[in-house]
């Protein structure tokens, strides 16, 4: 019991570090929200007359298809922003202090984890205002399923950033590795095209794709007809929830595994 309680504190300290940090700066709130909300905007409404989804019968605006895909950004960039803590705390001292206080090493995983999915699941939700601006309506229980699906997105991208980032030894290595890995698997997860439009090789890599899943719980939510948005059936709304947790679980695990076995 001692130690499930150190333990715990130790992650609830660093959750709540995380967040109090980001709150007193303020350039990383804008630049987390603000950034996603301008690229919505310029590409919604460049975009605003010449998209219409393969198979659609009815006419969309590309603000409407591209708003899961932008809160799904927003989500990955609030997950860049807060890993980039682990290069930095390791640069100050703070993070050799840590491991080798009593604490068992999981806990730095669960308290930055659980830091940046509670900051991506905030911006989401805040982002979420704008949806009457595009003629969405979300029900009371479209806001609660929303609310759970971005939590656990943003969980399972905070999770990736941090197993990306704790092997870094400076911040440029890892934004190399965020704009070879992080951002094409953005591009290509149906956040800015359908699936149905794309080469068929690049379908097959979009629906191996774990963000594709993201971006397709956020439309069941969003969309009342997902098919007469997007011109297509997405993953169905379980089957994209199970592949987020899964793949979520599994970034956990591996950045628990990397942390211990790093000396």
């Amino acid at each position: 019991m001692a130690d499930a309680a150190i333990a715990a504190h130790a992650a609830m300290t660093l959750w709540r570090r995380e967040v109090v940090r980001f709150l007193r700066q303020r350039s990383r709130i804008i630049g987390a929200l603000a950034s996603p909300i301008v690229f919505w905007a310029l590409i919604g409404f460049g975009l605003h007359k010449s998209f219409r989804p393969v198979g659609s019968e009815v006419e969309v605006d590309y603000l409407t298809y591209f708003f899961p895909g932008t809160i799904v950004m927003i989500l990955l960039f609030t997950a860049i922003f807060s890993t980039f803590s682990v290069i930095e705390d390791r640069k100050e001292g703070f993070l050799q202090s840590v491991l080798i206080s009593p604490a068992p090493r999981a806990s730095i995983v669960a308290g930055k984890i659980l830091g940046g999915a509670t900051l991506a699941w905030l911006q989401g939700m805040m982002f979420c205002l704008f949806a009457p601006m595009v003629g969405l309506s979300l029900s009371f229980g479209a806001v609660i399923g929303l609310a759970v699906v971005l939590f656990v997105a943003g969980a399972a991208l905070t999770g990736l950033g941090f197993l990306l980032a704790w092997p870094m030894e400076s911040t440029q290595g890892f934004h190399a590795i965020m704009n070879l890995l992080l951002l094409p698997m953005w591009f290509l997860s149906g956040a800015m095209f359908p699936i149905s439009g794309a080469h068929p090789v690049m379908q097959w890599v979009m629906r191996l794709n774990p963000v594709t899943y993201a971006v397709a719980a956020v439309q069941w939510m969003v969309y009342e007809d997902v098919a007469a948005i997007t011109g297509e059936a997405p993953p169905g709304f379980w089957v994209s929830m199970l592949v987020v947790v899964v793949f979520g679980a599994a970034m956990w695990l591996g950045s628990t595994i990397l942390v211990n076995r790093t000396r």
